[in-house]
């Protein structure tokens, strides 16, 4: 997966570590790079979450290490495309991600017969974190 960058070359998009107040590690956060001109952006699908989590460790966070792909469907999505074939391209992802809502939805319809509001909060959420790039589009 890639986008154009602002000085006109392709970014490529990497699964990075993203250091927080030199204490936290946060692995695996899609990142788009340029080789060209070094700039690097958060993946926007993931920039919610990552913020969000940031927010939560506060000004002062203790020495800590964190998957981000545990707390985030895209990211998620992004490690099983790279594990996958070794790399993210378009296709592969898409797959995944229609694959990963159709499982979502299942697990979703379970919670609901089980009642299990816990579930089916945590369920919404990364359907929710999916769906956000197709309001963009």
């Amino acid at each position: 997966m890639h986008k154009r960058c602002h000085c006109g070359d392709i970014m490529k998009m990497k699964l990075r570590t993203v250091i927080y107040s030199g204490k936290v590690e946060i692995d695996n956060v899609p990142i788009y790079s340029c080789t060209a001109c070094n700039r690097s952006e958060v993946f926007p699908e993931v920039k919610p979450d990552l913020t969000g989590l940031i927010s939560q460790l506060g000004a002062e966070p203790d020495k800590q290490t964190f998957l981000f792909n545990e707390c985030n469907e895209w990211a998620n999505l992004l490690v099983e495309a790279k594990a996958g074939k070794g790399m993210m391209d378009q296709p592969a992802v898409e797959r995944l991600i229609e694959k990963r809502i159709n499982k979502l939805l299942d697990l979703y319809l379970l919670a609901q017969s089980l009642n299990d509001e816990a579930w089916i909060q945590d369920l919404k959420k990364r359907l929710e974190q999916l769906s956000r790039r197709t309001l963009r589009t």
